[in-house]
């Protein structure tokens, strides 16, 4: 350890939330649109129902809720968080929503802004955000992971479709002077597999004066190579977390528990059993929420924490991997 990471402060995970939107979507009812059933969708996913934002709701209300949670149970005033950062590839305005949702919670001295990384998003923002920490120059950082993924699925598309779902969870950080809760982190991309999970632009060019054009912005649905992306997760999030482990000379069995995005069920069972890990100690609601994308992880731990599973404490491999194609693992410790 350097001399510089000596002085370095700690950071503390000291509260939790979440928020999911009130309409359900199961299996069955997706099967009367699409050629699916639900045996087909849980034998090959885990999914058995999703969350979806129906026009009652809104992304900036999961966030909103989800990060005044976590606040509360921080016990926080709001008017002391420096900064808020918002994970999110589905913002309610292209230009960030992260703003809006500083100003919806009453942290009127933080600033705010949006990061992009898919389903590894929340992870990249937990430790953008530990970095302000770390060395001194905030205090308090409230994280957010939120997706609103519906909007941009292929709704008539079998195979990608049954993945999907809408929620939002964060996480309350703090400086601390004598404890560490994040233990450490390791994060990687790889823009040569790219393609194989994308939300591309549409090309679609128009006439702008004679002899010139502009590109008219809009979006596609999401592109999935399914079995790419699966071979890519059961092959890379298992190598980047030994990694981790052996860096911090952690052995698998002295974790409380592992977290995994919430992608699929195979894959959370590979990643356990290439570690020996019990089913006891692996966190999952992928069943009843989907793929949530970058809520998937803040949204289980604080489900998890509210009903006393999480306890204070307790070490925590987690993992997030996806879109970019982008990967990292972090070890976490939960303070409450």
């Amino acid at each position: 350890m350097t001399e510089k990471q000596k002085n370095q402060l700690g950071v503390l995970l000291v509260g939790s939330g979440s928020a999911v939107p009130e309409q359900i979507i199961n299996n069955n009812q997706l099967a009367s649109r699409v050629d699916t059933s639900d045996e087909w969708i849980t034998t090959r996913t885990g999914i058995r129902e999703r969350r979806i934002i129906s026009n009652q709701e809104s992304l900036l209300d999961l966030c909103s809720t989800a990060g005044s949670h976590a606040i509360s149970m921080a016990g926080w005033d709001p008017q002391t968080i420096d900064l808020v950062i918002l994970a999110t590839s589905t913002p309610d305005d292209l230009f960030g929503s992260a703003a809006k949702v500083q100003s919806a919670i009453g942290a009127q001295k933080a600033f705010a802004f949006d990061l992009t990384a898919a389903c590894s998003g929340f992870l990249f923002a937990l430790v953008t955000a530990a970095q302000y920490l770390r060395n001194g120059s905030i205090h308090r950082a409230l994280v957010i992971g939120a997706d609103q993924l519906s909007s941009w699925v292929d709704w008539d598309d079998r195979k990608s479709c049954v993945l999907f779902g809408d929620g939002a969870g964060a996480i309350a950080l703090e400086a601390s002077q004598s404890e560490n809760g994040l233990i450490g982190f390791k994060f990687k991309s790889d823009g040569r597999r790219g393609d194989c999970l994308t939300l591309p632009q549409k090309r679609n060019f128009e006439q702008l004066v004679e002899g010139n054009d502009f590109q008219q912005g809009n979006f596609s649905t999401i592109q999935m190579n399914g079995q790419e992306v699966y071979k890519f997760a059961v092959r890379e999030v298992p190598a980047i977390l030994e990694e981790l482990l052996n860096i911090h000379q952690i052995n698998s069995n002295s974790l409380d528990w592992l977290l995994l995005h919430q992608a699929n069920q195979r894959i959370i069972d590979a990643v356990a059993a290439r570690f020996k890990i019990p089913q006891s100690k692996v966190l999952t609601n992928l069943a009843n929420y989907g793929n949530t994308s970058a809520a998937t992880i803040p949204l289980l731990l604080d489900q998890a924490i509210r009903v006393k599973k999480v306890k204070k404490n307790d070490l925590i491999a987690t993992s997030g991997f996806g879109a970019g194609l982008s990967w990292g693992a972090a070890l976490i410790r939960w303070h409450g």
